[in-house]
Formats: C-alpha cells, structure tokens, sequence
C-alpha cells in the first residue's frame, strides 16, 4: 500500500476492498491482510470511515521530527560544552585580537599565527610543516575550485572515481572543465586505469579523497597510494588530496602529499572534524609558484577567510579546545557507527569510524525507489546517483549518522530503515480495486 501510495496508484480518498475480500483475491489468510491494514493506519496511510469503509487517508501535516541521514556534519560530542567553547574562545579573540583587524581585508591566505595554527593542527596528519607553506581558505568548497582555477584551463579534464564529492562535481561544471571517471576497487582508483587515463586524457588534476572517502567510506591502503603517486610524478600532473576525515580514521595511512609534496594539493578542512560554520580550511603548498597561483585563484573566488572565524579556530587550536572538540566528535562518530552497524546488521559497510557508511541494497530495492519509500517514513537518505562522477550506475545510499542530535532519535531512525529495506517492495495495484 504505502509503496502504491509513493507511486500514485492510490491516492488520498481511494476506497480499499473489505480485508475479507482482499484476502480472497490476494489468496492470503485473513489475519495477514488485517495486520497490513492495521499497520498502514498506524503509518497514518488509511483512514476507517466506518461503515463506510477505509480509504487512503489525505497527507497530513508532520510534526515529527524529520531524521536526516542526508548531510555530513560532525555529531555533538558527548561530555563537551560547545556553547561555552565557543564563549570562551570568543572572548580570548575579543581581549587579545585587534578588533579593527578582525573586521578589516586580509590579503595573503592567513596571517602567521594562523597559518602556525595551522601547521600545529596538520602535524599529527602531515608530520612538522613549514608554517609559509600554508593557506588558509574559507573552506573546502573554495579550495577546490581555486584549485581548479590554478591547475587547469577550460575543456581540461580532471580524472576522478566513479562515486566522488558532488561539490567536486559542481565546481568543475561551473568552471567549463570535463570529469573522467576512473575505475575504482575495494582499495580506490585502480593504479592501471589511471596510467592508462593519463596517457589518453592529459589530465590537468586527479582528484582522490583517499581516507573514509565520500561516499563509498573506503581508505585507500598506504600501498595504493604510493602507486597512484608515483603515476602522477611520472606523467607530471597534480593530485587535489581532499582530506577532510583523516583525524576521524582509525590509524590512517600518511597523506599522499608526504608521498608525492610536489605534485599534491592538501586540502584539510576543519568542517567535518570540528564544525562546518566556522569555514576554515588548510592547503598545504610547499612550491612557491603553486602557492602563489593558488592564491590568485582563490582571490577571484573569495578574498579571505572570515577573520573572526579564522580567528576563533586558531584560538581553539592553541588553547587545545580544538582537539577536545575533535576528540569528542571522534568518540560519538564511533559509538554511531556500531548503532549503524547492529541496526542494519549484513547491510552496512560502514569501516567503523568517520561521519557516513554506504549501504549496498539488496536486488528487490533501487536506490531513488528506496530513497522515496524511506521519506514517507520520515526518513531521508542521499541515493548513489547524487555522487555518480559519470554515467555509472550503484545501488546503493550513503548514510550520514551526525547529523541527528539525539542518540535515541537516530537509533529508532535506523530500525525503520533496516524494517523499510526488509519489505519487499510491490505494485499493489493489481490487487486493490478502488
């Protein structure tokens, strides 16, 4: 019925056949199709009218909560204040910052002390960095497109895997640069495809977002990455390494910057680790000439990061907030992976750590068919097509567990989905007469 309902072939005020009758021509026990219709009530899809009968009921206006398993955003950390992180850290910047600089034009990708900071917050990833080789960037999003901007021109093309970053996807739109996808495995782009792409395509980048990549939450093992590398040296074109889930990983291999300093464009935002609304993040340039192309890039986009946020991350790092703040995220990120896992047990991939898993659905389910079912439940999951790079097809969702405050919630949320993907969806329309 519900899936009839999300189909169009029932629509609110469509009478149903009598349980009884229904029985009969479905050739199923009494007792089944009286479950069913209890159930579709208790969903609030059909309505009793008495002697009347029952009818699909009209939509009616929700007032719980929607749980969103669509956007990936760091969980709140248990055990640590937020709202007082942010006052303290607001009133160090306030007593010991100039207030006309903090509201003022910054040219140079971050001062020095921010670019420290960034450095300190890079080490455990990076190992020690030189400070100069840092700019510091109003987030992801614009890093990547200034990257773009730097390293390519109009009709180039940038390789990337089959399932990658939408926002990957939209800049390079946007900027007039061609996507190829790149054959990807359990371990990430296959090392074979990407010589051969390299050879046929003259890349002007490679995009990779080798740990707990988004969507598939796949870490690229430290050999893969040594192979890829060592590609990309040899064919003298740039690697994008979006980093934004390292320091949520479990025992992550090096960054393939380390590998490969020259040829590699870090970026590591603080977004998914610490808080999406401060838009800070951190590319790590050693050349000169790349950094100072980047930056001439990054200023046509965005003139700087905001001050006062800049400001308040650097504080955070110093004083150590920041890595109470990750730290806490990190421990509720892994408490949710295992709900993840125990709810949807034999379906999730999810490896145990970071923000999302991927959830690989069974033959009877496609993906936007699934997606639709699951947000007449409340429910809303992002489908395999929201990050296909090219015209390759999954079935599957990426699951975001973050995203919900409150623990409970999201574990009920999880057990509706599992229950959701246990149903066999059907057309009922050849058994329902109206």
């Amino acid at each position: 019925m519900q899936a009839a309902i999300v189909a169009g072939s029932l629509a609110p005020g469509d009478r149903l056949p009598p349980q009884r009758q229904l029985a009969v021509q479905l050739d199923i026990d009494l007792t089944t199709v009286t479950r069913a219709y209890d159930e579709a009530r208790r969903r609030n899809l059909l309505e009793g009218r008495g002697a009347h009968g029952t009818y699909v009921a009209p939509p009616k206006v929700g007032f719980a909560p929607v749980i969103d398993l669509s956007m990936n955003t760091p969980p709140p950390p248990a055990g640590v204040d937020v709202d007082d992180m942010l006052k303290q850290g607001l009133s160090q910047v306030l007593l010991s910052a100039d207030n006309q600089l903090l509201m003022a034009y910054h040219l140079g990708g971050g001062s020095d002390a921010d670019r420290q900071a960034g450095a300190t917050w890079l080490e455990p990833i990076c190992g020690r960095l030189d400070p100069t080789h840092i700019v510091v960037c109003p987030g992801a999003q614009a890093a990547i497109a200034a990257a773009i901007l730097a390293h390519t021109a109009p009709g180039d093309t940038i390789l990337v895997e089959p399932m990658s970053y939408p926002g990957l996807r939209d800049a390079a739109t946007h900027l007039g640069r061609c996507l190829a996808t790149v054959e990807a495995d359990e371990h990430g782009m296959v090392p074979e495809r990407l010589e051969e792409a390299c050879r046929r395509d003259k890349p002007g980048l490679i995009y990779l977002n080798p740990t707990l990549q988004n969507p598939t939450a796949v870490t690229m093992p430290e050999s893969r990455r040594q192979a890829l590398a060592g590609i990309a040296q040899r064919y003298d074109v740039r690697i994008l390494e979006d980093d934004p889930y390292w320091l949520l990983a479990d025992a992550p291999p090096p960054p393939m910057m380390t590998l490969a300093p020259n040829h590699v464009l870090y970026v590591s935002t603080l977004s998914k680790c610490l808080a999406p609304g401060l838009r800070v993040a951190f590319v790590v340039l050693p050349d000169p000439d790349q950094r100072a192309r980047f930056l001439g890039a990054l200023r046509s986009l965005a003139l700087m990061a905001t001050p006062l946020s800049v400001a308040l991350a650097t504080q955070w790092i110093v004083d150590g907030s920041a890595a109470r703040l990750m730290q806490g995220i990190r421990d509720e990120a892994r408490m949710r992976q295992q709900m993840a896992r125990s709810a949807l047990a034999g379906q999730y991939s999810g490896p145990g750590d970071g923000l999302h898993g991927w959830l690989t659905l069974p033959a009877c389910w496609n993906a936007a068919q699934l997606a639709a079912a699951a947000a007449t439940e409340g429910i809303v999951v992002t489908p395999a097509d929201a990050f296909a790079a090219g015209s390759e097809s999954v079935n599957a969702i990426r699951l975001s567990l973050g995203n919900i405050k409150d623990r409970q919630q999201l574990q009920a949320g999880l057990q509706r989905l599992s229950d959701l993907i246990a149903r066999r969806p059907a057309s009922f329309s050849a058994g329902l007469t109206r």
